[in-house]
């Protein structure tokens, strides 16, 4: 991925320069790696605390057409997965996935605007329903009330579209790190609930 980063990064400033819809496989793979948040040193580099000579999370992904393509097919593969898609026991979950998909363009919008902005993009999200802090998700998510476990296995599913897209381990590993660093916020409905029951 590093070797071939001046053709990627000139392939991603033409397509951009000639608004072409078409990207390549490799922003496509590359950007596989961003459907979740930062943490640690991915959170760092995002606040623009990288070193001089390393890219941003943003920029070593391919960019808003990589992360673009990487939402797409993540949100699909999750209304599909039997755990937390449409077989979902989770009635919450089971409701979204089968009523509501003609939101789904909107919360892939919603979803790359996200992943843009905590891997240290230039492109800002604004929560229809903000949380505790700006990129909070637990009001996005408390409705669904989406236990630990379903969290887990929406990470799995992650992991697996990681894996198709033979994502590096690095940024897999960040991704998933990423991922998981935001498990409290979406759990927060689940958690709410039990401890009223």
């Amino acid at each position: 991925m590093r070797r071939n980063s001046q053709r990627s990064n000139d392939a991603e400033i033409g397509t951009a320069q000639s608004h072409s819809p078409s990207i390549s496989r490799r922003a496509v793979v590359a950007g596989l790696a961003l459907s979740a948040a930062p943490i640690g040193a991915v959170g760092a580099q995002a606040q623009g605390k990288q070193t001089a000579t390393e890219k941003s999370l943003y920029e070593r992904l391919g960019g808003v057409f990589a992360i673009a393509a990487v939402v797409d097919h993540f949100s699909d593969a999750v209304v599909k997965n039997p755990v937390v898609g449409q077989k979902s026991k989770n009635p919450q979950l089971r409701e979204w996935h089968t009523k509501n998909l003609k939101r789904l363009p909107d919360l892939k919008f919603m979803r790359t605007l996200w992943v843009c902005n905590v891997s240290g993009g230039p492109f800002r999200f604004t929560a229809t329903k903000p949380g505790a802090t700006p990129l909070g998700l637990e009001e996005a998510h408390r409705r669904l009330k989406i236990s630990p476990a379903e969290f887990d296995e929406v990470a799995a599913e992650l992991g697996r579209t990681l894996d198709f897209a033979k994502v590096p381990k690095r940024e897999k590993a960040e991704v998933l790190a990423a991922f998981a660093a935001r498990k409290d916020e979406v759990t927060a409905g689940y958690v709410a609930l039990k401890k009223r029951g």
